[in-house]
């Protein structure tokens, strides 16, 4: 149990630097598990810094948190400070405040991150779209640990759903074209911050115990090339899925090259189906597609008054009137009343899209050089917190909530707003869940 609360003295250091701790301050997972480890933070508390969206976020509901967590709290606050290279943040804090004079920098229980002096400092205006620009680049990933499953819902629910118990999970291939010829595509501007996006990947995907693969910067031929060669693989067979990531610039249904030439989709998708790819016959798998799809900019409509509502038929609508031809089909037997197996061309796949059909991405403001793509953020962030008790339909389902919410500004403008809006579709025939960290015992 901690005692009360902080020393009044180490409640007045936070509170006379928390503009520049909101400001400066990087709340990572191993600052978050420093904490946890000396008892500061509950599991709790950690779990609602790191679902924060932004890094100055995060920040500020630890300041509101840290001065409740007894009087060890500062100490603790200090050391994790130091674990995580930020010792100029720690020494502010243990400066005597009688030797810069510094005034107390206002600290409330208000939700908002607190303002800055940065616009003084510059001494000069900044234009709207530089300000935020500056707040994107001043975050960083979220790379809170992916939260495990646990034995109970691994049990209650992996009859539902498909087998995902081998170790490793499956194979995860990522291709992330970031810099393009300038000679053969001179109108592919390099995807500043697309680094990012792969590194984040490469993270997630590995903590949920996939053999991830990352090439970097290949032409369209490249691509088919290190696509081959991956669904060829033998070990497919020992394992229970796969992933495949393709961030590029694109088109609607093809990814561009380094060199400018493109990559149709359709062609990826083929050559994992079940003819083309029959090691992973009935497993699931898994497409993430950041790049644009068209050449429209969506700039948002004003809502109505009244509730958001939708009211898209689920599967079991959609498919409810193919049932009679499908039942149909399964009477067409050989000779001896005994019917063959057959699966669909096609199957066990889902797709998720950082945007709609026919839609441009606002790269200026959608994308950043320390957080990379808001696709990818979003995929990220959910994955690390609900991979465990979520199947990955309705994770897709929240990242495109989380997306909706978003609202940038258009390349070199300050007043024309724009949104961005993912999807996603699916041939899952069972809840994908991904049980991460968890191996049944047998």
């Amino acid at each position: 149990m901690l005692e009360c609360g902080m020393l009044e003295q180490d409640r007045r250091a936070l509170r006379r630097r928390s503009a520049t701790l909101c400001k400066e301050l990087v709340v990572d997972a191993l600052l978050i598990q420093s904490l946890q480890a000396d008892d500061i933070l509950t599991e709790s508390m950690a779990e609602s810094i790191m679902a924060e969206q932004t890094s100055q976020k995060r920040s500020w509901r630890l300041l509101l948190l840290l001065p409740k967590r007894g009087p060890r709290a500062f100490s603790s606050f200090l050391s994790a400070l130091r674990e995580t290279e930020q010792q100029h943040l720690c020494d502010l804090l243990t400066q005597s405040p009688e030797k810069d004079g510094t005034p107390v920098e206002r600290f409330s229980d208000s939700p908002l991150p607190l303002p800055t002096q940065e616009g003084i400092a510059a001494k000069r205006a900044r234009t709207h779209a530089e300000s935020m620009e500056y707040r994107l680049d001043a975050d960083s990933p979220i790379n809170s640990p992916v939260l495990p499953c646990t034995p109970d819902f691994y049990l209650s629910h992996c009859q539902q759903s498909y087998r995902m118990n081998s170790s490793p999970r499956g194979f995860a291939l990522v291709i992330s074209n970031v810099t393009f010829d300038p000679c053969a595509a001179p109108d592919l501007d390099p995807r500043k911050g697309g680094e990012v996006d792969d590194e984040v990947l490469r993270k997630v995907f590995t903590e949920l115990d996939y053999l991830v693969t990352v090439h970097r910067d290949l032409t369209a031929q490249g691509m088919r090339t290190c696509i081959e060669t991956f669904c060829r693989r033998p070990d497919h067979r020992t394992v229970d899925s796969c992933v495949v990531c393709l961030l590029s610039h694109g088109v609607e249904g093809a990814i561009y090259g380094t060199d400018g030439q493109l990559l149709q989709l359709d062609w990826v998708f083929e050559s994992f189906d079940n003819a083309h790819c029959p090691l992973l016959q009935n497993k699931p798998k898994m497409f993430f597609i950041q790049a644009c799809r068209g050449e429209e900019m969506d700039c948002g409509v004003e809502q109505i008054d009244g509730p958001a509502r939708t009211c898209s038929p689920g599967c079991e609508q959609r498919d409810a009137g193919r049932e009679g031809q499908g039942d149909a089909n399964s009477r067409h037997r050989g000779d001896t009343g005994r019917p063959r197996i057959k699966l669909p061309q096609r199957s066990d796949m889902i797709c998720g899209f950082a945007s709609l059909k026919g839609q441009k991405i606002c790269t200026a403001a959608m994308r950043n050089t320390k957080r990379g793509s808001w696709y990818i953020q979003e995929l990220n962030t959910t994955l690390r917190l609900h991979a465990r008790d979520m199947h990955l339909a309705d994770i897709m389902v929240q990242v495109n909530g989380k997306i909706k919410e978003r609202e940038g500004y258009a390349p070199g403008t300050a007043h024309h707003r724009c949104k961005e809006m993912s999807e996603f579709t699916s041939s899952l025939c069972k809840d994908l869940y991904l049980f991460p960290k968890y191996q049944p015992q047998y």
